[in-house]
């Protein structure tokens, strides 16, 4: 699914928000699944969605930003979390696995952690959401009883 125009500069202005956030507050969270957790409002009162709403309410805003990246983008996972210096930095990968040189990971940087991952987040988001997505499809092939034969040069 591309973004639009309008879902990008959401994204910009919710990351900019973010950036700007001295701490991480219930509003704020409101904003970011407004903004970029379509299953978070589709799920909303199902067991997924109450388990963020406590978490929030808890005030467990590193959990609560974690399990929005479990719910809304399951095939990213979080690769390193770093403290350097004042800041956090927060990488996520969808192939954590491999060395960092070969991975295409999304990083981002805040000085309390739950924006550190809120703000890769949005980047993930903003990474899959325009990053275009080519279709393959496979063929359909009728079952024949006659001799198949490959008629292809291969030299």
């Amino acid at each position: 699914m591309a973004f639009t125009m309008d879902q990008a500069v959401l994204l910009d202005r919710l990351d900019e928000e973010l950036r700007l956030a001295d701490r991480p507050t219930p509003g704020l969270f409101s904003r970011l699944a407004a903004a970029a957790c379509p299953r978070v409002a589709a799920l909303k009162g199902t067991g997924l969605s109450v388990r963020i709403n406590r978490l929030i309410a808890a005030e467990a805003w590193t959990d609560a930003a974690i399990a929005h990246i479990e719910l809304e983008i399951p095939s990213w996972k979080i690769r390193r979390l770093v403290r350097e210096g004042d800041e956090w930095r927060c990488a996520l990968s969808r192939q954590p696995n491999l060395p960092m040189e070969l991975d295409d990971t999304v990083e981002a940087s805040h000085e309390l952690l739950p924006l550190a991952i809120l703000r890769a987040f949005v980047e993930a988001r903003r990474s899959t959401g325009v990053a275009p997505r080519s279709i393959v499809t496979v063929p359909v092939v009728q079952p024949s009883s006659e001799p198949l034969i490959c008629c292809e040069n291969f030299s």
